[in-house]
């Protein structure tokens, strides 16, 4: 949602001469570069624990975060108060943190679409905005979501269900005269269910998340998850630990882009890159994996969890492909990194809140389709390991080596689809499975669950990915 920018200015108490006469305050002591980045958040959560409200509340949280960047130093202060001294405090201390006279070229720190947002542009509009619904109103429906969860599989024995919402007001302004501003709405949904059967147990969970106001909650949306959460679950009773080797691997289309996001897009973040500590640091320009394979990182999906009309630096949301044909062609950048490069910044600066200086984080990445059917990827596999659910996975960004945790999966035998698998690790590089990849499915999809990445700081993501078959990875099982 987009306001007037006289509704931002009301709301942090501010007006155009105070803006610029910050950021001159800001570089005062030799900083090239000044940005100002104003919060005002709204989070509120309800749990409901077997149908019972155990859990709920609402705060706020505001401020003020202000960067000086002179060469290589950055200076960062926030304050919880956007009265006028609280301000000048601020740019003093990043200015004196920052303070390093240094001649250094401004190109990546200029945005290229100047002007004030769009609303008609926007990709995350609310039709029920959320901070206008009570908190209570929302308990009916979670519990119409635990009975339709609860009819469609007796062996239910706990279940959770959850809705978690934010909305912030952004309001950000630099030394290069930029004004960019608008409101961002997150909704998340999620259910946790512990199935028993014939005294054992089995653990399932599901979640949907948008940039959406509380029109998100349809009652379309809760059969679908009513029907996740249970769907697959006779298939974790009969799961096997197989043995353990090296095999062909073939990746679900959806939630196993997790893969694609820890392994590979980490790897593409342009401050790894630039300090010599990722795995693609001299590779721009090479061919990392098979002609026809194209890899993404997009942030103009409407509605989705890592969707931006603009990013935490001011910088226009816009689809950014890493990998076209193959081909490393682009990193992930901020307006540090774009500056060092020079080249443009590509939308990526985030941050978790006022309280931190931007870095380049990914929004929704994933590769885009290919041309086979999946059951054909199977087919051609002959024998190895389906797998579309991932968790706790852990990726050395220098050497690009990981390992993940496979909650669901299933033996290919003969080409077809075997017996359920659970317990067993995925063991891999990252550059040795992008150039490892056989085929890739036309089936693409961008997973809605509530994904969240952590680097220092978290922000939402997204991720996704077609059915991809990679020659050979090493699985752990017995």
């Amino acid at each position: 949602m987009i306001h007037s920018q006289a509704y931002y200015f009301s709301t942090f108490g501010v007006e155009q001469a105070a803006l610029d006469r910050i950021v001159e305050e800001g570089m005062k002591s030799g900083g090239h570069y000044c940005d100002l980045f104003f919060e005002n958040t709204t989070y509120a959560n309800l749990l409901l624990r077997d149908g019972a409200v155990t859990a709920g509340g609402k705060h706020e949280d505001f401020g003020v975060g202000v960067r000086v960047l002179c060469g290589e130093k950055t200076g960062y202060a926030y304050s919880e108060s956007t009265a006028w001294p609280d301000l000048l405090s601020c740019a003093r201390a990043a200015a004196q943190i920052a303070s390093h006279p240094v001649d250094v070229s401004p190109y990546g720190t200029r945005n290229p679409s100047r002007g004030a947002p769009n609303p008609r542009a926007d990709r995350y509009p609310m039709v029920r905005p959320w901070r206008e619904e009570d908190l209570s109103s929302f308990v009916p429906f979670l519990r119409g979501l635990e009975e339709q969860v609860r009819s469609r599989d007796a062996r239910v024995h706990k279940l959770i269900a959850s809705l978690a919402f934010q909305v912030s007001d952004i309001l950000m302004y630099n030394s290069d005269r930029e004004l960019k501003y608008d409101t961002r709405p997150m909704g998340s949904l999620s259910l946790s269910a512990v199935f028993l059967q014939d005294g054992k147990v089995e653990n399932k969970s599901t979640s949907r998340s948008f940039r959406a106001g509380a029109e998100m909650l349809t009652p379309e949306l809760a059969a679908e998850m009513a029907a996740e959460l249970t769907r697959g679950v006779d298939e974790r009773f009969a799961a096997i630990r197989p043995k353990g080797g090296q095999m062909s691997v073939v990746m679900g289309a959806g939630a196993s882009g997790i893969l694609l996001h820890e392994a590979m897009g980490h790897a593409f973040e342009a401050d790894f890159n630039r300090k010599g500590t990722s795995i693609f640091w001299d590779k721009m320009g090479q061919q990392i994996c098979p002609k026809g394979i194209t890899i993404v990182d997009d942030g103009t999906l409407p509605g989705n969890r890592g969707a931006c009309n603009f990013d935490d630096e001011g910088i226009a949301g816009q689809k950014t492909v890493m990998v076209e044909d193959g081909v490393l062609c682009s990193y992930l950048h901020d307006r540090i990194s774009a500056a060092h490069y020079g080249v443009r910044p590509t939308g990526n600066g985030r941050r978790e809140s006022f309280r931190y200086a931007p870095l380049p984080r990914m929004r929704a990445t994933y590769m885009e389709a290919g041309t086979a059917l999946p059951e054909d990827l199977i087919a051609e596999a002959g024998s190895g390991i389906y797998v579309d659910e991932f968790s706790n996975g852990q990726v050395k960004i220098g050497e690009g080596d990981f390992t993940f945790y496979v909650k669901s999966g299933f033996l290919i035998e003969n080409g077809r689809l075997g017996a359920p698998v659970k317990d067993i690790n995925i063991i891999g590089n990252g550059p040795e499975a992008l150039a490892d990849i056989r085929g890739v499915g036309r089936d693409l999809v961008i997973d809605p669950g509530a994904w969240t990445c952590g680097k220092e700081q978290s922000v939402p993501v997204s991720c996704g990915i077609p059915s991809v078959w990679i020659g050979r990875l090493t699985i752990g099982g017995e």
